[in-house]
């Protein structure tokens, strides 16, 4: 069993370190409706990608409460749950607006939330 709590102490690190690096990283989606607005589902798959591309690791869990409008400075919070069951948040925030092309930057929060006991 030592190896299950080792990989989920790595992949809880990794999700930590992972923020650091999420600073300045940032996505863009295009939506096809002439109010752009990107379902949360969609949203947190594109995040997810996201990080997982910047960090060289596997797609971590996130989940978005909310659809993104496609409004510069509308901002949104995301959860990244790690196989440990601790969380980090994500924050989106829209910086642009083209036709039906939502750009958003990510922004991961400094430290996790340990996992419930």
């Amino acid at each position: 069993m030592p190896i299950a709590r080792s990989t989920a102490v790595t992949w809880s690190l990794s999700a930590v370190a992972a923020g650091a690096l999420l600073v300045g990283c940032s996505g863009s989606v295009s939506v096809g409706n002439s109010e752009p607005k990107l379902p949360a589902d969609k949203l947190a798959t594109t995040v997810s990608e996201k990080l997982a591309a910047t960090t060289n690791q596997p797609e971590p869990d996130i989940t978005c409460p909310e659809d993104l409008a496609g409004k510069v400075g509308t901002t949104t919070r995301c959860t990244l749950t790690a196989k440990d069951g601790s969380t980090l948040g994500v924050s989106v925030k829209v910086t642009s607006v083209e036709g039906d092309q939502i750009n958003f930057d990510i922004k991961a929060d400094d430290t996790a939330s340990p996992a419930p006991n």
